[in-house]
């Protein structure tokens, strides 16, 4: 399943430098917060038997 593109990417404040995403200058806030949100949650780490935060039953043979 494709994931969602964030709204923030779609801005023309956004800049899309690999391994280097940021904002231009005089970005609002609001888009600021979003950008800063989603490179935290890509520091979240999933717990083993979960994908993407969701668990995952194991069926036994």
């Amino acid at each position: 399943m494709p994931r969602i593109r964030p709204e923030f990417t779609k801005s023309p404040y956004f800049v899309d430098e690999p391994g280097n995403w940021h904002l231009k200058p005089g970005a609002p806030n609001e888009l600021q917060i979003e950008l800063a949100n989603y490179l935290l949650s890509l520091e979240n780490i999933d717990e083993p038997g979960t994908i993407n935060g969701v668990r995952i039953q194991f069926y036994d043979d």
